[in-house]
């Protein structure tokens, strides 16, 4: 099975210029925690992610406003990708050892064409076991995205 046959196509993302009050806004109507952030609607090319912790840590907690832009709350760095004709285990693999919840699919230019999040592995994926123990890989203490 790959990636494809299980990831969220198209997802909603924001932009660096979006505000942070607007990224929240699309997360809540999307029922999401998190937004790829793509350089801009055309390209999709995909340059960070902000989730609900991002806002919640690097606005509301440093006493920023609803317009601080994306850019400077996103993660940028270092972002885990797939591509869509990856494996699943290859997705579990690679959540399992960067510890997030959801991972970014990018085609061969590394434009956005979809997410997959830990509950699309635990659904979809055909080996529970495996989908089981990334789950828990997922979930154990660890200081390496704290920041």
């Amino acid at each position: 099975m790959n990636v494809q046959e299980i990831m969220t196509r198209d997802p909603a993302c924001a932009t660096p210029g979006m505000t942070a009050r607007d990224a929240a806004k699309l997360m809540q109507r999307e029922d999401t925690g998190v937004l790829p952030v793509v350089e801009n609607e055309q390209s999709k090319k995909l340059v960070g992610v902000v989730t609900d912790r991002d806002l919640a840590m690097r606005v509301v907690a440093e006493g920023r406003d609803g317009e601080t832009r994306v850019s400077e709350i996103m993660s940028g760095s270092r972002l885990a990708t797939v591509g869509p004709n990856d494996s699943v285990d290859r997705v579990m693999e690679t959540m399992s050892s960067e510890q997030v919840r959801r991972i970014p699919i990018v085609d061969e230019r590394g434009a956005l064409v979809g997410i997959v999040s830990q509950a699309d592995i635990v659904l979809k994926a055909r080996d529970n076991h495996k989908a089981e123990q990334t789950v828990e890989d997922i979930s154990a203490p660890s200081g390496k995205h704290s920041q």
